[in-house]
C-alpha cells in the first residue's frame, strides 16, 4: 500500500494548494491513501466541519488532528459522527470524536489510523505510549498496514514513541511543527519513521503559515498578540509510505 501523508493544512493557503495540487500528485505517486493533519485547516488555528468537508471534496481520504482539534464548538458533534476524522487517542475519556480508524480501501485492502498527541510542551493529556497500546488493542490482527500521526513539539517524545512501536505499527509519521524534518527512515523491525512531515501552507515569507510580523512583536513585546495568515500561495509538504500489506512493514519513505 502507498500512503500519502499530508503535514498540517494551515488555512485557507493550504486548502487551497490541496485543491489545487492533490489530485495530480495522488496520480503522479500512485498513492493508494491520502491522510492528511487538518489540525489548522480553519483559519490556521482548528478544523470546522465546513472545512473538513472542503478536504475531503479536494481528495483527503482520512484526516488527523492534534491539539487544536477542539478550538471550533461546531466540530465536536462532526467528529462523533465522522469515522474519517481522528483526533487524539490520549484525550481523556469522554472527549468527543475518536482516537482510532479502520479504514478500507475499495479493493478491500483495510488500514488503520492512529493519532496521539505528545505532552512535553503541549497539553495535559494522558500518556500516549500507553495510549497507543490501549488502541492497537482494538485493531483486528488480519489489519497489518498501521499508521501513526504524532502530533507533538518534542523531538525525542516522538522518536521514542516510534521505537516503543517499532516492528506493531507501519509507520510514525510527527506533525505539529510545521517544519519538515529530512529524517525518513526505517527502524530495525520495520517501522518507518518521519520526525515532522512540515505543513500545507505558505512556506516562504511565514513563520509557520503565519504572518512574520505579529509573531515577532510578540516575541519583542512578550504580549499577546492575534496571529493571521501569511498571504501567498500554499505548497504541499508531507511523505510517501509504502507498506507490505501482509507484514505490515515499510518498505520505503521519502519526503516532497
Amino acid at each position: 500500500m502507498r500512503i500519502l501523508f499530508l503535514g498540517d493544512v494551515v488555512g485557507r493557503p493550504g486548502r487551497e494548494a490541496v485543491q489545487r495540487e492533490l489530485r495530480d500528485l495522488r496520480a503522479a505517486l500512485d498513492a493508494d491513501l491520502v491522510v492528511a493533519n487538518g489540525e489548522n485547516a480553519a483559519g490556521g488555528l482548528g478544523l470546522t466541519p465546513a472545512t473538513a468537508r472542503e478536504l475531503f471534496s479536494a481528495g483527503v481520504d482520512l484526516m488527523t488532528t492534534g491539539n487544536h482539534v477542539y478550538k471550533h464548538r461546531e466540530i465536536y458533534g462532526y467528529l462523533d459522527a465522522e469515522e474519517r476524522i481522528a483526533r487524539p487517542g490520549n484525550y481523556p475519556p469522554g472527549a468527543p470524536g475518536r482516537g482510532l480508524l479502520l479504514h478500507a480501501l475499495a479493493d478491500g485492502r483495510r488500514v488503520a489510523v492512529l493519532n496521539l498527541m505528545g505532552r512535553t510542551f503541549m497539553g495535559d493529556v494522558d500518556c500516549p505510549f500507553r495510549a497507543a497500546d490501549r488502541l492497537l488493542a482494538e485493531v483486528p490482527d488480519a489489519v497489518r498496514v498501521r499508521l501513526v500521526d504524532m502530533h507533538a513539539e518534542a523531538t525525542s517524545e516522538k522518536k521514542a514513541l516510534a521505537y516503543h512501536l517499532d516492528g506493531r505499527v507501519s509507520a510514525v509519521l510527527g506533525t505539529h511543527t510545521h517544519v519538515q524534518t529530512n529524517d525518513p527512515h526505517v527502524l530495525p523491525a520495520g517501522t518507518g519513521y518521519l520526525t515532522d512531515a512540515g505543513m500545507c501552507g505558505v512556506s516562504t515569507g511565514s513563520i509557520l503559515g503565519m504572518a512574520p510580523e505579529p509573531i515577532v512583536g510578540r516575541f519583542l513585546s512578550g504580549m499577546p498578540t492575534r496571529f493571521t495568515l501569511a498571504a501567498g500561495r500554499g505548497v504541499l509538504q508531507g511523505a510517501l509510505v509504502e507498506v507490505h500489506d501482509e507484514m505490515g512493514i515499510t518498505t520505503g519513505i521519502r519526503i516532497f
